[in-house]
């Protein structure tokens, strides 16, 4: 297929949304594929840690105010427009519209090739929800103007961090019996995060594309009920669903709350638009991109668990935590794509060479500087139950090499004076990480001394386990890091004095 008419990858493409789910993905996707890219941010703050961020230009701007626009237009050729104005459980429906409007203007007084829109898959015809309306509106704000517009609607997107797919995994995981309203029962064609991002990257290279509203979905059709259930045979859950006549959005949203960290005013929107069933009606998106083959359901569901089943922890979270020194918190605790995420960090006037030294050092005979009496115990604990406990130690006290036991943990990764991943093979129902980093302050003032505990709970026993160990945690981790300062220092001393002992 040919190019856009005056298709130039010299010139930047423009990502509104890019610190969204959608629109951090689609940054990378990108540049991978040779694109320059300017972001749209109110905030530029909150892209500190992209790994991607030294790789693209930013601009803060409001949507809402036309007046700041211009500059984020100048010399692009193409803008994704991935903004939606679900805050606070309410759908802004003006301030959707005035965020169309405005971005459609400036667009249009910029000159540009093209607008790409992700909005929704619904049937249209039916008795739309207000946050389905707003976005069913938005694109036709954008079409009005003289812009050309590539609108996708796309119904439930499946990949960890999606809003309604974490309210799957959270409903599956966490609760043994489902009360299932109505809305449990429509059909949809959820697609994935992958297919979603590919049809957005590939609609750039494809004119016919221009002008057209397409309709993208996987390849199943299901409805929520099933996807609760394929998402349980995958996981090897046992669940038992009981049907309700009733559809009770705020009730649903109320219940996903207290089951999930996912706030009832945020989903309440989308599950009042999952009353009406969002099929693909056409083979367009077929037809203008025959290339992509979207995959079913389970599937997608199997692709976004890959990291836990793999373990493959630091794609998701080893961006830099920080870039300036104000920005440090001491402890932070998060749940990411239904995983648990304690951090710890301090501020050292060391190199990251003495904390690299210092945390690559701990176990075996030295130990793990703080409460060893009670690793001793989960050991033991470890050891009743058929695991390998604490006796293998570690092969060097101060070498370490990628594979290698180290306790009751496997060495996963090392780069030198960064990182050290450990995996944790003792018992759990779940899967463990440890995470040590030691990471240049850009000031030059320092090393930032990071201690990472992340667990993907399996199961309700997952979640009972991580709620027992939590308070634990609290004073066997900040006792460790602490101990790892205080060695780092030491090491430092050390080395300072030709006395490496």
């Amino acid at each position: 297929m040919s190019d856009l008419p005056n298709s130039d990858q010299t010139k930047p493409i423009l990502v509104t949304g890019a610190t969204g789910y959608v629109g951090g993905r689609l940054v990378p996707r990108l540049l991978e594929a040779g694109y320059q890219v300017r972001c749209l941010v109110r905030d530029s703050s909150r892209l500190a840690g992209r790994s991607w961020l030294g790789q693209v230009e930013v601009v803060e701007a409001d949507v809402l105010d036309p007046d700041n626009l211009p500059a984020a237009f100048e010399g692009i050729s193409a803008a994704y427009y991935l903004i939606h104005g679900i805050q606070g459980g309410k759908v802004f429906a003006d301030r959707d519209e005035t965020a169309a409007k405005n971005f459609a203007q400036a667009a249009e007084a910029a000159g540009i090739d093209r607008i790409i829109y992700l909005g929704e898959l619904a049937v249209k015809d039916s008795d739309l929800s207000d946050y389905l309306h707003s976005r069913f509106l938005t694109g036709e704000i954008l079409r009005n103007g003289s812009v050309p517009v590539t609108e996708f609607r796309a119904g439930m997107i499946v990949g960890g961090g999606s809003v309604l797919f974490e309210m799957i995994r959270y409903l599956s995981e966490r609760q043994l019996l489902w009360i299932c309203p109505r809305w449990f029962y429509i059909h949809t064609q959820p697609i994935s995060i992958h297919d979603t991002l590919s049809y957005l990257v590939s609609a750039l290279k494809t004119a016919e594309s221009i002008n057209q509203i397409i309709e993208i979905g996987g390849a199943t059709q299901l409805t929520y009920a099933q996807m609760l259930r394929e998402y349980a045979q995958i996981r090897e859950f046992t669940r038992v669903m009981i049907p309700v006549p009733v559809n009770a959005p705020r009730l649903s949203a109320i219940w996903v709350h207290l089951v999930s960290p996912i706030h009832w005013r945020l989903v309440l929107p989308l599950i009042e638009g999952l009353s009406v069933e969002s099929l693909v009606t056409n083979a367009k998106a077929r037809h203008l991109f025959p290339e992509i083959d979207p995959m079913d359901f389970r599937s997608a569901v199997e692709l976004s668990l890959k990291n836990f089943y793999q373990g493959n922890v630091e794609t998701q979270w080893s961006d830099s935590l920080v870039s300036t020194a104000f920005e440090i918190e001491p402890y932070r605790f998060s749940i990411e794509e239904g995983m648990f995420i304690e951090r710890r960090q301090r501020k050292i006037s060391l190199r990251p060479e003495a904390a690299f030294r210092a945390f690559t050092g701990i176990g075996g005979e030295r130990g793990w500087l703080y409460m060893d009496w009670a690793w001793e115990i989960r050991g033991w604990m470890d050891e009743i139950v058929g695991g390998v406990g604490l006796n293998r130690g570690r092969r060097h006290p101060d070498d370490l090499r990628v594979g290698e036991s180290l306790d009751f943990w496997r060495v996963e990764e090392i780069i030198p004076n960064r990182k050290l991943l450990l995996r944790a093979e003792m018992k759990t129902p779940g899967r463990a990480w440890l995470e040590f980093q030691s990471i240049p302050l850009k000031d030059s003032q320092g090393t930032l001394l990071s201690l990472g505990a992340y667990f993907a709970p399996k199961g309700v026993a997952g979640y009972l386990y991580w709620y027992l160990m939590f308070p634990v945690h609290k004073f066997i981790f900040d006792g460790m890091i602490d101990k790892l300062v205080e060695r780092a220092r030491l090491l430092s001393e050390q080395e300072s004095t030709g006395n490496h002992g």
